[in-house]
């Protein structure tokens, strides 16, 4: 199982979107995906709708180390897409965490429960800096930072989110390296000379920058992403062709880009998405 956190100690920027697309799309790729919510706005709890609900959540997992998947995990109208919601509607966790021993290792050790149930485990997470926040990236394999093309957000990350990677590293000393981050440049919009500006200025800042690459691809600002929110479909399934007269990619061609930028080993299976009515390559594995 990989599992892949999306990060940014800026709020706004496309995490929840970001986690729920991606997510959406590698299901119908066939795999086993499972969405941690560890958000304390849940927004991502309620982009789905839930086929079956779990009687817990994250709140029960962390304050309680509860293991049973059966009391964590639901199950989205997604094939292959299960979500542990975010129940911590008093905010209580990262008050329980910052005082506990184990606290920012504390998802660390809970993970094995789900590896023999899923491929991929994505942890959508709140936009500032937080014990939660770092308890996330010491759980990862790979951090994946969505930037909006602002010179303030590029600031921002600057200062929060590749600060918090470097505040993690004395982690090493237990053996934890911190994992790699990679940037993704959200909501571009095709016409803006800024924005392009912008993106070439961080990658060129972070050409250099050991652990930290920007990816080659970029997420447009287009209508076809509040769309699918609204329906609660992955974008895929809401935009598989690319409307006439438009320069930016359909969304299908999008998400299959930065899923096979992200998971190479995967991408025989991303080919094979069509986005029509949910339609993929292969079954799904059998699940939890």
């Amino acid at each position: 199982m990989q599992v892949v956190s999306i990060i940014s100690t800026k709020g706004g920027v496309g995490k929840t979107t970001t986690a729920a697309n991606l997510g959406g799309f590698i299901a119908d790729a066939g795999l086993r995906v499972l969405l941690l919510d560890l958000d304390v706005q849940p927004t991502l709890s309620s982009y789905f709708t839930l086929d079956v609900c779990a009687p817990g959540g994250i709140y029960e997992m962390l304050a309680f180390n509860e293991r049973r998947i059966e009391q964590l995990v639901s199950r989205t109208a997604i094939a292959g897409l299960d979500l542990v919601l975010s129940n911590d509607d008093r905010g209580e966790l990262n008050t329980l965490l910052l005082h506990a021993p184990d606290g920012r290792l504390r998802l660390r050790h809970l993970l094995p429960v789900f590896r023999t149930h899923y491929d991929l485990l994505l942890i959508d997470t709140q936009g500032a800096r937080s014990v939660l926040l770092e308890m996330a990236v010491l759980a990862s394999d790979l951090a994946l930072s969505p930037v909006t093309p602002e010179i303030l957000a590029a600031r921002e990350l600057r200062r929060g989110t590749l600060q918090l990677i470097e505040d993690i590293a004395p982690y090493r000393h237990l053996g934890i390296e911190p994992p790699p981050l990679r940037l993704l440049i959200n909501r571009v919009h095709p016409v803006s000379s800024n924005a392009r500006l912008v993106q070439q200025a961080l990658r060129q800042v972070f050409q250099e920058q050991a652990g930290v690459q920007v990816l080659d691809t970029d997420v447009p600002a287009i209508e076809a992403y509040p769309r699918a929110a609204t329906r609660g479909l992955p974008v895929h399934r809401v935009e598989y062709r690319r409307p006439a007269g438009r320069t930016a990619l359909a969304a299908l061609d999008t998400m299959r880009t930065l899923a096979g930028e992200l998971f190479p080993a995967w991408r025989e299976r991303f080919a094979l998405v069509t986005g029509r009515a949910g339609a993929g390559g292969g079954g799904h594995a059998e699940r939890a």
